[in-house]
Formats: structure tokens, sequence, C-alpha cells
């Protein structure tokens, strides 16, 4: 008897841990739309500040625009903690991902305002990111500029959108953050952090 139930608290142990394994990294999704009395995503994680929002031409965060008009993209990431880091904005440096990505509601992709061509092939050291240091990206969705620009050490050149017909539309992205310190210390990580603006162009 002493043997079988020796037996069933192995395998409760066993298994347990095999849940354990396989629980998923925790997601945190922050989301917006035309019916929140908020325009603006603004929401900390272990001293770091990250603000996502629609601007309109005058520069106001909103979730509703006018048919014609254009608008802005904003993200900033504040290091408000009391520690310096080194901090790689890899968002912003794909086409792979959904940042600044424009969706009509049911999943048509509308595209981004920007063609991402490239980064300088630099290590995280180039990317200090101390205290009270905020990584702003500010990108207009009709963007007329002729030549290619430089955000940080990544180039851009326009997609030459058009303004978006009256509907409704989303934006977001998601990222894993991290911020590196410096010597073997080990890093600081958000886990993944889901954005999402829901907005109306009428």
């Amino acid at each position: 008897m002493r043997t079988i139930v020796l037996k069933i608290s192995c395998l409760i142990l066993l298994l347990s841990l095999m849940g354990a394994g396989c629980e998923k990294e925790e997601e945190l999704l922050w989301e917006i739309s035309p019916t929140n009395k908020s325009t603006v995503i603004q929401k900390e994680v272990d001293g770091i500040e990250f603000k996502f929002c629609l601007l309109n031409e005058e520069g106001v965060p909103t979730t509703v625009l006018q048919e014609g008009e254009n608008f802005s993209f904003y993200f900033s990431v504040t290091n408000n903690s009391n520690e310096n880091f080194y901090f790689y904005p890899g968002y912003a440096y794909s086409e792979e991902n959904d940042f600044c990505k424009v969706y009509r509601l049911l999943q048509i992709d509308e595209g981004k305002p920007f063609i991402f061509k490239g980064t300088d092939l630099i290590g995280t050291g180039a990317y200090p990111f101390e205290i009270g240091e905020s990584y702003i990206f500010e990108q207009p969705w009709i963007d007329n500029r002729v030549s290619s620009w430089r955000w940080k050490y990544g180039y851009y050149e326009s997609a030459n959108q058009k303004p978006l017909p009256i509907g409704d539309y989303f934006t977001g992205f998601q990222y894993h953050f991290q911020f590196e310190r410096s010597g073997d210390r080990p890093s600081l990580s958000t886990g993944t952090l889901k954005f999402r603006i829901q907005f109306k162009i009428q």
C-alpha cells in the first residue's frame, strides 16, 4: 500500500512539474477605442513607461479622425527607473511586425506609412537608455518626404500612402522589450506587451 501511495505521489509531482514547464509567458494587452474616454495608452512596467497614441493634424491624441485628415503614430518608451540601461528598439526595425501598420476591420491590410530599409550593424552598446531618457518614434501616415531618413540607426523611406476612406480601423503591435544592464547583470525584461488602437475615419 505504501508503495502505491509513493508511486501516485511521484506521478502527481511529475505532472505538476510538466504543467509548470508548459506555462506560457504572461502577455499584457493594452487597448483603446473610440468608445473609451482615453485616447492614449500610457502604462508603466518596472519603471519603464510606454505611451502609444494617434495624433491628429493639430498634434492632439485622438481615436476619431475626419475624412481626408492626416494623422501620426506616436510611440515612446521612457526610463523612469533609477538605473541606466541599453535598449535596442527592434520594434521599429522590422518589416515583419505590425508596428505602424493599419488594418481596416475584417483584417484588410492598409500597409505602413514607411518602408524599412535596414539598420547599421552595431551592438546594443550604441543604444544607451539613461535615467529620464525617452525613445520617441513619431511618424505621419501621409509622408511627403522625397528622400530617405534615419531614426536612431534605422533607415526609412515613404510608402506614399493616401488618405484613408471613411471606416473603422485598428493599428497595433506586440513586442518583447528587453533592457540590458552593464557587466554581467541580468537584463530587465517586460515579457510580451501588446498594444492596440481602434480608430474611426468619419
